[in-house]
């Protein structure tokens, strides 16, 4: 029992490491190559675990080879476009000028419901409305509306708005954030005076936030349950 755990211990090490070296990305925006590395090390690093009999050194050093190889094939990307061309694709344009290329669709093997799935995603739930939808080389749906649907900006509408402050949770589960609001400059006095306005403790909280303008947003404990 004790030798599982101590060589689950030294795997999952391994796994932190690898991932740490080859970057911090989210899932859905990983390259093919990088989520092929991803569940190779997985499995690599399950099969140690799983049959006591396989070294351990085995398994780390299979994964920290998995990982030289990304960061070559990641160099060459970002030196040479071909190779980056031929590792992750290029993007490709779904909906061309208000137009629904049909080929293109075939190419990527896109269904119009995973279309209208990826629009509905971002809140679009009329395909007149758009302008271009392009297909990312990680799956990602990029959209752009027609002029007529787009939002109307600052500039465009001729206003000049009072800025936002950063908000940033100063109270969790009845405890004081101190680290949030040595990042913003948030002070005691502001906690003090926001906790005093609401008319409540610091243990009486389940989450308040104040942005850099003072504004305070509280939740008590035990509301809402």
């Amino acid at each position: 029992m004790l030798v599982t755990l101590i060589r689950t211990v030294i795997l999952y090490a391994a796994v932190i490491i690898s991932m740490r070296i080859m970057g911090k990305r989210q899932i859905g925006d990983m390259q093919p190559n990088e989520l092929v590395v991803t569940i190779l090390i997985s499995e690599i690093a399950a099969l140690p675990i799983q049959d006591i009999d396989q070294p351990v050194v085995n398994g780390v050093v299979s994964m920290f080879v998995l990982v030289i190889l990304e960061v070559i094939l990641s160099a060459l990307s970002l030196k040479w476009s071909r190779a980056r061309t031929f590792l992750n694709g290029r993007p490709t344009i779904l909906i061309n000028d208000g137009v629904i290329d049909q080929r293109a669709m075939k190419r990527v093997r896109v269904t119009i419901d995973d279309l209208l799935s990826g629009l509905r995603q971002q809140n679009i739930f009329n395909i007149d409305d758009v302008r271009y939808a392009i297909m990312e080389t990680n799956g990602q749906l990029s959209v752009m509306l027609r002029e007529e649907r787009q939002p109307v900006t600052v500039e465009q509408a001729d206003a000049t708005p009072e800025g936002i402050g950063l908000s940033v949770p100063v109270v969790c589960d009845g405890r004081k954030q101190s680290q949030f609001m040595q990042l913003t400059g948030i002070s005691e006095q502001q906690l003090r005076s926001a906790l005093r306005d609401k008319g409540v403790q610091v243990s009486d909280v389940f989450l308040m936030t104040i942005d850099s303008k003072g504004n305070a947003y509280m939740v008590k404990r035990g509301d809402g349950t």
